[in-house]
């Protein structure tokens, strides 16, 4: 099996800066209708406070944005700013799509779970429309991958047992 690239396109790492800019303005507009409300020495507290936040969600963002996922018939290779990861196939036992809800939004992401029952999301697989085909297309070449190292796994067995 060729190795495989699994990562947002860029119509969706530029979808993705959006709502990194959409976020820092929600955030610098509660720090400044904090600043106007709160008394002059809690200031800094709400300032601080909604920087932390701020930061925290910009590197989550960022993280999800660029992160990506390198399928090889050994196993997945999972790639982001903050950490790298390999799986074999066979520590992973389904690969799934998982819905998120939110007051007023709904995105879904692709998670493989692993035999002790942990549930990992892949990186560079996640969307926020209903039918997205690059999505569809991202999990079904998962579970290709998948299936196709489980039947040469179940093979191997099988013809090391002949003596």
């Amino acid at each position: 099996m060729p190795e495989v690239w699994i990562r947002l396109n860029t119509a969706d790492r530029r979808r993705n800066w959006w709502w990194t800019g959409w976020l820092t303005l929600v955030c610098a507009g509660t720090t400044v209708a904090v600043s106007l409300v709160e008394p002059e020495e809690d200031h800094w507290w709400w300032a601080g406070g909604c920087a932390i936040v701020w930061l925290a969600a910009v590197v989550y963002t960022i993280n999800r944005g660029y992160g990506r996922t390198l399928l090889t018939a050994q196993g997945m290779a999972f790639r982001t700013f903050f950490s790298r990861r390999r799986l074999p196939w066979v520590e992973i036992v389904r690969v799934e799509r998982r819905s998120h809800t939110a007051r007023s939004s709904e995105w879904w992401d692709i998670r493989v779970v692993l035999v002790g029952g942990r549930a990992l999301a892949v990186p560079g697989a996640f969307t926020s429309r209903r039918y997205d085909r690059d999505f569809e297309r991202k999990l079904a070449l998962i579970e290709d991958y998948l299936c196709r190292a489980a039947a040469g796994q179940e093979a191997k067995p099988r013809s090391t047992l002949r003596h």
